[in-house]
């Protein structure tokens, strides 16, 4: 089990890889990936459509996955195998990947709130992940 009894972890949403096109998609240039949400009202939902280069872990790509937000990412992910190295795609919100029993997880640290969150995720505002395709 990849929980540290001295993190705190909070469940914040589940990705889905996807072949489909689906409305409302953000383009991240970065990871040559395209980003979606569902309407699901009881949990979060991301789907995921990669390009064939997508430079991405091929977990992350064909392999749907958790994400928790925790109170220390450093620590949470410290002596894991890491799939995607801590960065910041949104202002205030670290985020990495590793693996556990096989399948990708996502840990986030952040000092935002999710409505915050999803706003930046959506508009590209203080998101650098999806920001150039809002910079016209």
């Amino acid at each position: 089990m990849f929980m540290r009894d001295d993190v705190i972890y909070e469940f914040h949403h589940i990705g889905i890889p996807t072949s489909d096109v689906r409305e409302g998609e953000r383009y991240s240039p970065q990871y040559r990936m395209y980003t979606s949400d569902s309407d699901c009202k009881l949990a979060r939902i991301q789907y995921h459509r990669f390009e064939a280069d997508s430079p991405l872990h091929e977990l992350m790509r064909r392999m749907p996955h958790l994400a928790f937000k925790v109170d220390d990412l450093d620590r949470a992910i410290e002596g894991k195998e890491v799939l995607l190295a801590p960065y910041e795609p949104i202002d205030g919100f670290r985020v990495a990947a590793i693996v556990d029993g096989g399948m990708p997880v996502e840990l986030i640290q952040t000092v935002l709130d999710d409505e915050e969150i999803w706003t930046r995720a959506v508009t590209g505002r203080h998101a650098r992940l999806y920001a150039a395709q809002y910079e016209a």
